[in-house]
């Protein structure tokens, strides 16, 4: 006897409907997936992989890698310090786990509802514009170099940290929290020993995964002058030498695995 499913038919219908959304978009785009198996686009693609084999080496190049490493860590790791002091005032302000008003009649309630919807606008504002973006009008202002890249990171990534920041204490347990707060202690008591311990772990995982984007838009903003790897690819690229993009791209890698070591390693420290 076979077993029935009740959700399968809705299942197909969802199927078919993303196929009715998706295949228009890909006549839009002109997507054609058998142009890889041309044989001259083969061959182009074969001369082209050609050049990044064997990575550079040389010691003159690998003391510029070894700089702009260090600028793009930098970069990185000063943008997403920056978007934490921007973000934890604004994720602790739209807060409504935080909230009096919620638990019973609050003086202030206007006060704090105005400030709850600036809070959210700025974070609008901060998270709309690509760091990418910014980066480019933050070039035009500081010139060429690392402090537009810290610059760009820091006003996106505190609107996009503070949001979620928000998100995820509104999702956590907030029961001792909210009794915290009808025994009359303040918001900023009621997150460190009714929030922060609970949502601790997960606060930490996102940080870290956000400082991980930080290095791949710290690379991509390099290529509009912001310093670091992005910066030194950009210039190989343009001289047309594969060996000293394939150095970096694996240098590249290997940031990210950096990144996910310690992101793994700080969850299972708060375990």
């Amino acid at each position: 006897m076979t077993n029935y499913d009740p959700a399968a038919p809705r299942r197909f219908l969802w199927l078919v409907f993303a196929f009715i959304i998706l295949w228009p978009a890909l006549l839009i785009t002109q997507f054609n997936p058998l142009l890889f198996f041309e044989s001259t686009n083969l061959q182009v693609l074969r001369n082209f992989l050609g050049q990044f084999f064997p990575p550079q080496t040389a010691r003159d190049f690998l003391q510029i890698l070894f700089k702009a490493t260090l600028e793009t860590l930098a970069i990185a790791t000063a943008g997403i310090t920056l978007a934490l002091i921007i973000a934890i005032p604004l994720g602790l302000i739209i807060s409504q786990s935080l909230s009096i008003s919620r638990i019973g009649p609050a003086n202030g309630h206007l006060l704090w509802w105005s400030m709850r919807y600036i809070a959210r606008i700025i974070m609008m504002i901060l998270r709309g514009v690509p760091e990418i973006v910014w980066a480019l009008l933050l070039v035009r202002v500081f010139g060429l170099g690392v402090t537009a890249g810290v610059l760009a990171i820091a006003v996106t990534y505190g609107g996009m940290l503070g949001k979620v920041y928000s998100e995820i204490l509104e999702s956590s347990d907030t029961k001792s929290c909210r009794v915290l707060l009808q025994l009359g202690s303040g918001r900023i008591v009621a997150f460190f020993y009714g929030l922060l311990p609970g949502a601790s772990q997960e606060l930490a995982s996102y940080t870290i995964y956000r400082w991980e984007c930080a290095l791949r838009a710290s690379v991509v903003m390099g290529f509009v002058g912001a310093g670091g790897l992005g910066q030194l690819m950009d210039q190989s690229m343009k001289l047309l030498n594969g060996s000293e993009v394939s150095s970096i791209l694996i240098v590249f890698l290997l940031l990210v695995l950096l990144a996910d070591w310690l992101s793994y390693e700080v969850r299972r420290q708060l375990l």
